[in-house]
C-alpha cells in the first residue's frame, strides 16, 4: 500500500516529491557552479568551455538545471566562455 501510493505521489509530481528531477532527468545537464575564490553563481552549458571539466557538489551548494531559464531565474549567471 504505501509503495502504491509514494509511486502515484511520485508520478503526480513528476517525481519531484521523492528525487530531485535533476538526478534523474537526462535533460537537466547544466552545471551550477559557485566559484572558490569570488563565491559567484555561475552555470555551464554542455559544448562550453569549462562544461566538461566542471563538477557538480553539492555540498559548496553547486547544483544542477534542466533549462537555462531555470538558471537565470535561480541567480546564476551563464559563463563567459
Amino acid at each position: 500500500m504505501v509503495v502504491a501510493s509514494s509511486a502515484v505521489v511520485f508520478l503526480a509530481t513528476g517525481g519531484y516529491a521523492l528525487v530531485p528531477r535533476e538526478l534523474w532527468d537526462p535533460a537537466c545537464n547544466i552545471k551550477g557552479n559557485v566559484s572558490i575564490g569570488s563565491r559567484e553563481r555561475i552555470y555551464h552549458v554542455p559544448g562550453q568551455w569549462d562544461y566538461v571539466s566542471t563538477i557538480i557538489r553539492r555540498d559548496y551548494g553547486e547544483r544542477w538545471f534542466c533549462t537555462e531559464d531555470d538558471a537565470r531565474e535561480a541567480g546564476w549567471r551563464k559563463a563567459g566562455r
